[in-house]
């Protein structure tokens, strides 16, 4: 019996040393910085440029939807531009982030960041500090043509004072900050190569562009971890469980949009459905999804959007009802 007290006294001992070393490690990295590759880029003043950019973030890669405040939401819905002043919320297993002031205030928004800054966010998901961000957003392998011309719009925001607090981190939060998260822009060896420039038109080509690059329907149609942003699930056949708009008492499981004959939701429409759809913008109040943005979008987008979607893998996979009661999941 003393025997096994002896060892039993040691095996704590372990594991506490374990803990505590974990602990300390946890505490140690989780402000590690990285280093990315150079950016070379210099915002442009031609007005094809800015407009290009302003399409964009107004439209499919909506940037809109997440740089403005929770309760401004349906105002970018009915197509307002809203200063993008920041602070909206979300509130994930690993802690509470919060967006980024992006109009050009120089003490609360990017005024003083240079383009290069600006653009290594958006092509590394890496902070002007070198912190490494949250994977929300989908811009790593944005085309050089299009991530100039978000920049150049950026650049011409009116300044809003609007100090965002900072996010805020559990020990889990902390756990991914030290061990998981870096650059996403960085992680793969055989990301696609950048394209210099692209033409919009109704291609399957150009509707992977938008599928997988900048409105991020990949993002949110496939299933992911929501502590470490890891995709888990086929590509485009949903089952993302997201909380829903302004109400966290329902969940939002976004549906398969891959051609599956029996459970892809868009395998009997046709394009002028889809197109039409779009239009509709938002039906399910609580739904995450930016239709506001996306609404806006042009028929040759819609086109080459739905013609991509048509040629992705079919994938069986049943999500059940789109909205389900949170408390259910549990």
């Amino acid at each position: 019996m003393k025997k096994f007290l002896r060892i039993l006294k040691w095996v704590g001992l372990v594991v506490a040393l374990i803990v505590i070393g974990l602990i300390v490690a946890v505490y140690t990295l989780k402000d590690r910085t990285f280093e990315t590759p150079a950016i070379v880029i210099k915002a442009s003043t031609d007005s094809a440029v800015i407009a290009r950019g302003k399409y964009l973030v107004y439209g499919p890669a909506h940037c809109a939807h997440c740089h403005t405040p929770n309760d401004k939401m349906s105002l970018v819905d009915e197509g307002q531009m809203v200063p993008m002043s920041g602070g909206r919320l979300f509130e994930l297993p690993i802690g509470n982030i919060y967006t980024p002031n992006i109009t050009s205030d120089k003490e609360t928004g990017i005024g003083a960041k240079s383009d290069e800054e600006i653009a290594r966010v958006m092509r590394y998901g890496v902070k002007t500090d070198g912190h490494a961000l949250f994977p929300f957003m989908p811009f790593y392998d944005i085309a050089e043509s299009d991530l100039l011309a978000i920049v150049s719009y950026l650049r011409t925001l009116e300044p809003v004072k609007n100090k965002v607090q900072d996010n805020t981190y559990n020990f889990m939060g902390n756990v991914v900050r030290a061990f998981i998260m870096k650059p996403e822009g960085m992680k793969t060896k055989d990301r696609p190569k950048i394209l210099a420039t692209v033409n919009p038109d109704s291609t399957t080509q150009y509707g992977e562009y938008l599928a997988r690059y900048v409105a991020n329907c990949v993002g949110c149609h496939t299933d992911r971890d929501l502590k470490t942003g890891e995709f888990t699930g086929p590509e485009f056949a949903g089952g993302f469980k997201l909380p829903g708009e302004g109400n966290m008492e329902l969940t939002l499981v976004s549906p398969n949009i891959t051609p599956d004959p029996e459970t892809g939701v868009m395998y009997n429409w046709g394009e002028e459905m889809f197109i039409k759809r779009f239009r509709q913008g938002r039906t399910i109040k609580e739904s995450p999804m930016p239709w506001g943005p996306f609404s806006r979008m042009s028929d040759l987008e819609l086109k080459a959007l739905y013609r991509y979607l048509k040629t992705v893998k079919p994938v069986k996979q049943d999500n059940g009802p789109t909205v389900v009661k949170t408390a259910d999941l549990k």
